[in-house]
């Protein structure tokens, strides 16, 4: 990844790392550099419901319109349904401002290609590199300059595919919806009940900074307790820009991604909807995952963390179904992208064809117990380098007995001193053994005693 770019667009607390100057330059170069067909570039802007989602749109837009594009503002809508809309208009790029999950001081502008994938690296680098020089960008005058123009109807026309293509009938459901304050909080109430649930909707009235506030995918707790006290049928918890599903069963117990991978998976290998009968998956996957392809013969593809490397794998090497624990799920013959309510469709399609609740079907898949130490260094790149580290993880791994694993080896972990000791095993108690011994020795060779938990 590049200064910029990370593994999903270009991110940072607003108004601080991401500027309205950043934002401006980058609404420049990628104008310029995804308009070069020879036609008058038209891109896509759409927004999660962030107070700084105002400021750097007007930004990204001035910066396109300055070099002579056009703009095809859409308003609050989901990161999938931004990419959907811009294959669907024919734009020749989209960008989404959204930080996802994270918390309502951080932005972030993620680009998506005419076809709705995200950018090859090529792209985002060549995009980087003019943004960090002093690139002279063509300056059109009177009748060239760029304009924008307002499409108010694009929320009904992405609910118009998600109702006519995944075709559920949602009748006689009780379902708990969490919207995370987030962009899902006007589409998803109308696309369940219009589907024919019953619903009910919490943290669905967004205010600009009350989006991910103890609410949506990665706070469920509230979400748990209102499916158990309504004794409803499941609850479904969308993120910030709905492009990730988690969800909750009947009685009240989480169903993350790898379950509703493996539920959907084995249903789709039954119906003979599996093409290629395999399931991408990052090496963070639980082990009960694979455990349950291996029983049905589904081939597992793992790839290093991040959504963009399991769509790489997935168009590489064939596949519809791939994802994350996180719940950012990616049904390749549906969206372009991980997409939060498809995936709830795909899945809720499951319940009613089966009949099954869903602590049913989630029992398909045990799941293995995880443990990570967190570890304090001076130095991350001696990580791979390190003989007493190597020899230390593979005494760990042959401790664990074939019934577990460590995760990845030992991972860095962002653009902190620190590396991730991470495990997953059936014995919990060995486990934590294994791992606290393993962060002890990787604290004491890589020049730092401190082991943070």
């Amino acid at each position: 990844m590049g200064v910029l770019f990370g593994t999903d667009g270009v991110r940072g607390v607003a108004n601080k790392k991401l500027t309205a100057k950043l934002a401006y330059k980058l609404g420049m170069a990628g104008a310029y550099v995804l308009g070069r067909e020879g036609r008058r570039p038209l891109i896509a802007i759409g927004k999660d419901t962030r107070i700084s989602g105002d400021m750097l749109e007007a930004a990204l837009a001035a910066g396109i319109l300055s070099v002579g594009g056009d703009c095809l503002r859409v308003g609050v809508i989901p990161t999938p349904g931004l990419a959907y809309l811009t294959r669907s208009y024919g734009c020749c790029a989209g960008i989404v401002i959204s930080a996802s999950h994270n918390p309502v001081a951080d932005n972030g502008i993620k680009f998506f290609a005419a076809d709705g994938y995200k950018l090859p690296d090529s792209v985002e680098e060549e995009i980087e590199n003019l943004v960090l020089t002093d690139f002279a960008f063509p300056q059109p005058i009177g009748g060239d300059i760029g304009r924008v123009f307002d499409e108010t109807a694009t929320p009904e026309k992405y609910l118009t595919f998600l109702k006519e293509e995944l075709n559920v009938d949602l009748s006689g459901l009780n379902i708990v919806l969490d919207c995370a304050n987030g962009a899902a909080s006007k589409i998803a109430p109308r696309l369940f009940a219009d589907l024919g649930a019953a619903i009910t909707v919490l943290h669905g009235e967004p205010n600009g900074i009350n989006i991910n506030e103890n609410c949506g995918s990665t706070h469920t707790g509230e979400l748990q307790q209102d499916v158990k006290s309504r004794r409803a049928d499941l609850g479904l918890a969308f993120d910030g820009d709905a492009d990730r599903l988690i969800a909750v069963d009947e009685q009240g117990n989480l169903v993350d991604g790898d379950r509703i991978m493996v539920i959907c998976g084995l249903y789709r290998k039954e119906k003979g909807m599996l093409d290629g009968n395999k399931v991408t998956v990052t090496v963070m996957s639980n082990m009960g995952l694979k455990e349950a392809f291996d029983k049905a013969g589904i081939i597992v593809q793992e790839t290093k963390v991040g959504d963009r490397y399991i769509m790489e794998e997935m168009r590489r090497n064939g596949g519809v179904l791939g994802g994350e624990q996180s719940g950012h799920i990616i049904f390749l013959d549906r969206a372009t992208t991980g997409d939060g309510l498809v995936t709830a469709l795909e899945l809720l399609r499951v319940v009613q064809e089966t009949g099954q609740p869903l602590s049913r079907l989630s029992a398909q898949m045990r799941s293995f117990p995880q443990t990570m130490v967190n570890v304090r260094v001076e130095n991350k790149e001696e990580l791979n380098t390190n003989r007493d580290v190597a020899k230390a993880i593979r005494f760990a791994e042959e401790q664990l007995q074939g019934q577990g694993r460590i995760l990845g080896g030992v991972a860095p972990r962002g653009t902190e001193p620190l590396v991730r000791v991470m495990g997953e095993a059936l014995d919990e108690q060995k486990l934590k053994e294994v791992v606290k011994k393993l962060a002890e020795v990787v604290a004491e060779k890589l020049g730092c005693g401190l082991v943070k938990s």
